[in-house]
């Protein structure tokens, strides 16, 4: 059985930083391109964050360059997001997905994030 289990949202506030991390099990993690991706009520799901199969190339939304990073670790089948200097507009739920080469997809529950003073 396939998971991905997001855990690490809560409440912050604005400048603050909060670490959101996902374990996956069930299917083979190390093969899989990963990423976060959010949304926040009335807008769409945005990809935030991605990180290939074997880490070795990252890319980022515009909106969080610079302020997020996103890292793995396939021998714990994890993948992590760190996010400073957070801004109220960062206030969504966060999701992590599980993409192979064959375009198999797999998503979490999904963590909230709500940045606010």
């Amino acid at each position: 059985q396939v998971q991905l289990v997001e855990s690490g949202g809560g409440l912050v506030q604005p400048g603050g930083s909060l670490r959101l991390s996902c374990a996956g099990s069930g299917f083979t993690f190390s093969s899989y391109f990963m990423s976060w991706s959010r949304q926040s009520p009335g807008k769409e799901r945005e990809l935030v964050a991605g990180i290939a199969s074997d880490g070795s190339t990252t890319n980022y939304a515009d909106s969080v360059k610079g302020r997020f990073t996103i890292s793995r670790d396939n021998a714990k089948n994890t993948v992590d997001l760190q996010m400073n200097s957070l801004k109220p507009e960062d206030t969504a739920v966060y999701f992590c997905n599980a993409r192979s080469r064959f375009n198999r997809r797999y998503w979490g529950q999904g963590t909230q994030v709500t940045v606010s003073s």
